[in-house]
């Protein structure tokens, strides 16, 4: 899809048990997403970003428990971690560098969900969330 980031890398899942391959509108979703993804590459200075989720079949997203409503669904958002960064950092240096997510997550304090807008005209809502056992609040 681009240098760095591949369909195989963004369609990967541990739920082997279920089709996880995504439609034709998916896809460009995760075209739109991976070129994304190379602007976040840049922001961290080229630090691996290493993809921990991101498409999701209704199956796969079931199975873990998510919403139907996540942009993961969609091909929309991906969850990820950099190595020798904390999420905190990652989600200060994407909004340092003004990036146009569409929502940025630092979720657990594990890793980093990040995603686009849903449709390519769409509107980025640059919203930056913390979720954990104390729930959701803005990012501060």
């Amino acid at each position: 899809m681009t240098p760095h980031f591949t369909l195989a890398e963004l369609t990967a899942t541990s739920h082997r048990q279920f089709d996880n391959t995504p439609n034709e509108a998916e896809t460009a979703n995760l075209q739109r997403l991976a070129e994304f993804l190379e602007q976040v590459k840049t922001a961290l200075d080229g630090k691996p970003i290493m993809i921990n989720s991101a498409f999701r079949s209704k199956q796969v997203n079931d199975s873990v428990g998510s919403k139907d409503s996540s942009q993961h669904r969609i091909g929309c958002a991906a969850d990820f971690r950099v190595p020798g960064m904390t999420p905190d950092q990652v989600v200060r240096a994407v909004i340092a560098a003004g990036l146009p997510f569409d929502q940025i997550i630092r979720e657990f304090d594990a890793w980093t969900h990040i995603s686009v807008t849903n449709t390519p005209d769409g509107t980025p809502r640059r919203q930056a969330l913390i979720i954990d056992k104390a729930g959701t609040r803005p990012f501060a």
